[in-house]
């Protein structure tokens, strides 16, 4: 078997912290093969559901060339910026078989009693949801309580 180091990132064209935190941490490691695409986010918070039709498409469209780049073997994700777009289409790689591609969703710490709206959607098309509040898993069957990533 072929074990590949090489991981993608794909982050919010505007998330300069996690851009910052994948360099510090791959430094810290010795460096590593990553690649790191960045892409519009798909929703801001509060934007109209109308609106946001528009911009998860170009999200989306922008999100093409690293995700057929990569067909990832596993897709970890969080966070409504840029997930919606690139789960999509990791879904689609798997369905015509370019890519294993399988959608493993962690919710916000801040979700206590109820999942956001990327966690509704992915409940139905991930195949694992992971919440880090127990009542959570308690109201969604398929949620997987994992505890608090962050303390």
């Amino acid at each position: 078997a072929v074990v590949s180091t090489q991981s993608t990132g794909i982050i919010a064209d505007t998330d300069l912290m996690s851009r910052t935190k994948i360099e510090r941490f791959e430094a810290e490691q010795g460096g590593s093969e990553s690649v790191i695409s960045a892409i519009p986010r798909a929703r801001e918070v509060g934007q109209s559901y109308l609106t946001s039709v528009l911009t998860t498409l170009r999200s989306q469209l922008a999100a093409v060339p690293a995700v057929f780049r990569a067909r990832p073997d596993v897709l970890l994700v969080n966070g409504p910026g840029t997930c919606i777009p690139v789960c999509a289409l990791v879904l689609l790689l798997r369905i015509v078989g370019l890519a294993r591609g399988r959608i493993v969703y962690v919710e916000s710490v801040c979700r206590v009693t109820t999942l956001s709206l990327s966690g509704l959607i992915l409940l139905v098309f991930a195949d694992h949801l992971l919440v880090q509040w127990p009542q959570l898993a308690k109201r969604y069957s398929r949620a997987t309580f994992i505890g608090r990533l962050v303390s």
